[in-house]
């Protein structure tokens, strides 16, 4: 029975120093994902420029064709008008898609709560059972990021209508090569 536990023992040990090494990995790829430290990014680049250079990326694939209110961003996406110095937020006109790209320039010291309100945007949507069917895709691959002080949402895609007939797993894996292809973008334009 001794030694059961010494083993039991040393098990845990060995199980909690590779929890904790796990988690500070995570940690380091968790910075990676938002940006790391704004010393790494421009700051001087405005928002719009950022939104067209996407546009111009993706082009006849990017669907955002409408300004989203700041009331809207507000009380919908959880980013107040105080939280940031710049925003450009758009959407389709026509309700039954939900193609968007959110860029925002928080103000210093606001960034991890811009990041979190949208993050937490995500979430609600991904769990949502109030979705066109054909959006799921997009939504499940929408994605949050953060370079240095601008904080962006994409949930883009464009046509799905090829992938969509090859089911929901390449619908999915459509949107992230796009949400990817404009995040590319924008870390080209923001990095030092």
């Amino acid at each position: 029975m001794g030694k059961r536990k010494a083993g039991a023992a040393i098990c845990l040990s060995i199980c909690s120093v590779l929890w904790v090494a796990g988690c500070s990995n995570g940690v380091q790829k968790q910075e990676d994902l938002q940006g790391g430290g704004a010393a790494a990014y421009r700051e001087d680049v405005s928002v719009q420029t950022l939104e067209q250079a996407v546009a111009e990326e993706l082009g006849e694939e990017y669907w955002p064709d409408a300004d989203i209110p700041q009331e809207t961003l507000a009380e919908t996406y959880g980013v107040a008008k105080d939280l940031y110095e710049e925003v450009s937020a758009r959407m389709p006109l026509i309700s039954a898609h939900v193609d968007t790209l959110i860029l925002i320039k928080a103000k210093e010291g606001e960034e991890e709560t811009v990041r979190k309100a949208l993050e937490a945007y995500r979430s609600r949507q991904a769990e949502s059972a109030m979705q066109y069917p054909m959006n799921l895709g997009k939504i499940q691959a929408a994605q949050v990021a953060r370079f240095g002080r601008y904080v962006c949402f994409v949930q883009l895609g464009g046509d799905i209508t090829q992938p969509s007939q090859e089911g929901e797993e390449a619908v999915i894996l459509h949107c992230q090569e796009e949400n990817a292809r404009a995040l590319a973008v924008m870390e080209g334009l923001l990095a030092k």
